[in-house]
């Protein structure tokens, strides 16, 4: 039986940067991963998506062409699925391509198979079965689904079927507004699907701070989506050529296909028995990402901390360094989330909402329609907003809706990160004309100093 001083349970964004850290550590490390390297995120979620989301960015340049003199003999745009997908799987297999030259080139030894990790220390898939001193438990998570009458339909898709369709459906019913959803919504409606999305809380992107839920609705129904909200959904039937949701409060809504976007839970599979402590669902961990067995630890969204790629990666760098015998701990308090619809949105921090339940808060807004760069590409829609603590100008929460809006997010996480008070961001100097100047506008606008709007009443 092989022996590694590190074994690696997942090869997803927490598992194998895990796995990378502990090799570069010193470590005699192997990775296991059930289907391919780089999870959920690059393989049936975070990239395909982005793929697809720059496609329906592209549509909207043509059809928005005219407003710049540009002619186009024939405006009538159809999508090419089958390209679409060819596509979609080429960018994937670039990254997941790299991703095992990286693990190979650390030295890191990959096994597939459904793994399970036994009490006696060693990692089990079909006939191989490895002995290890340190578990690192990163098997990310799945697609939540309803238990609900007709939900099994082959109609109803999850996030992991939807980004392999072949055709553009003429219909599409989505079950749930969060991220996925309205990122998913923005994507088929612009190749031509006509879109519904049902969502159980009185807005989508429910999470979010309630301007940046707000505008994004109010941009999805300007591209045609029909927003229901506050509906719950009963159960669904197959037609003859569709599928049937009833809800409690609407008619029913009908759809050639419907999407099952209710979120993601924890995967525990591979350590059913072990006698983990698990808490709602996932796995409980400490800062440090360890478990309640001293030698396990489990970053990533089997914690279920923060369900992001760039959360997992910190939570897998610093399991690999505790593993390791250093001490660490994952701050993910200005993690930024990014939904990338069109336009797209960033967040860090608290929403309006939670900082005015804790402080005494001022709020900066200034909109894209009086940025120079916005206006000279013809993307108004959106804007920056900025919560700070009045007494010590603290930035408690950072929202963006805009163009380049997922971008701009990373430089209020540094700034937040790094204690840089509103008042320091407002005398930041930013290149003209550029979008990233309505940050620095709205940290003004919360001291009531923004030049480039009416004085505050």
């Amino acid at each position: 039986m092989k022996k590694y001083d590190v074994i690696i349970v997942g090869g997803g964004p927490a598992g194998y940067i895990a796995a990378i850290k502990a090799a570069r550590l010193g470590a005699k490390s192997a990775l296991f991963e059930k289907s391919a390297v780089g999870g959920t995120c690059l393989n049936r979620g975070c990239i395909p998506a982005k793929t697809y989301l720059k496609t329906a960015e592209i549509i909207g340049h043509i059809q928005d062409a005219h407003r710049r003199g540009i002619r186009i003999a024939d405006a009538r745009i159809k999508v090419d699925m089958e390209k679409a997908v060819a596509e979609k799987n080429k960018v994937v297999a670039k990254l997941t391509g790299g991703v095992s030259s990286l693990l190979k080139s650390n030295g890191v030894d990959v096994y597939f198979g459904e793994a399970k990790i036994r009490p006696d220390k060693t990692v089990s898939a079909g006939e191989t079965v490895l002995a290890a001193d340190k578990v690192i438990f990163a098997g990310g998570s799945k697609t939540a689904k309803l238990s609900l009458p007709g939900m099994d339909s082959a109609r109803v898709l999850t996030s992991d079927d939807i980004f392999d369709i072949g055709r553009v459906p003429e219909s599409l019913a989505i079950i749930g507004g969060g991220v996925i959803g309205t990122e998913i919504a923005s994507a088929f409606a612009a190749f031509g699907s006509r879109v519904t999305i049902i969502e159980l809380t009185g807005n989508v992107l429910p999470m979010a701070d309630g301007d940046i839920s707000n505008m994004i609705r109010k941009s999805l129904e300007k591209k045609g989506v029909t927003v229901y909200t506050e509906t719950k959904i009963e159960r669904a039937e197959d037609t003859k050529d569709a599928i049937r949701v009833y809800t409690d409060k609407r008619q029913p809504v009908e759809a050639e296909y419907a999407l099952m976007s209710v979120g993601r839970v924890p995967d525990l599979s591979a350590v059913e028995g072990l006698g983990l402590e698990i808490e709602r669902g996932a796995v409980k961990t400490d800062d440090t990402m360890r478990t309640n067995i001293d030698w396990i630890w489990a970053p990533g969204d089997v914690n279920a901390k923060c369900m992001l790629a760039h959360a997992a990666f910190k939570m897998g760098e610093t399991a690999a360094e505790n593993a390791m015998g250093r001490f660490k701990k994952a701050d993910l308090r200005y993690v930024p989330t990014c939904v990338y619809t069109n336009p797209e949105a960033g967040s860090a921090g608290l929403t309006e909402r939670q900082a005015g339940e804790k402080y005494d808060i001022s709020v900066g807004m200034f909109p894209f329609s009086a940025n120079g760069r916005a206006l000279a590409s013809g993307e108004t829609e959106g804007f920056v907003k900025i919560i700070a603590d009045k007494k010590y100008g603290e930035v408690l929460g950072v929202h963006i809706v805009g163009p380049g809006a997922a971008e701009m997010i990373n430089e209020a996480a540094a700034l937040m990160a790094s204690e840089i008070t509103v008042n320091e961001i407002a005398g930041f100097v930013h290149g003209h004309p550029t979008y990233s100047e309505a940050f620095m506008e709205a940290a003004a606008d919360s001291i009531g100093q923004c030049l480039h709007l009416p004085p505050k009443k």
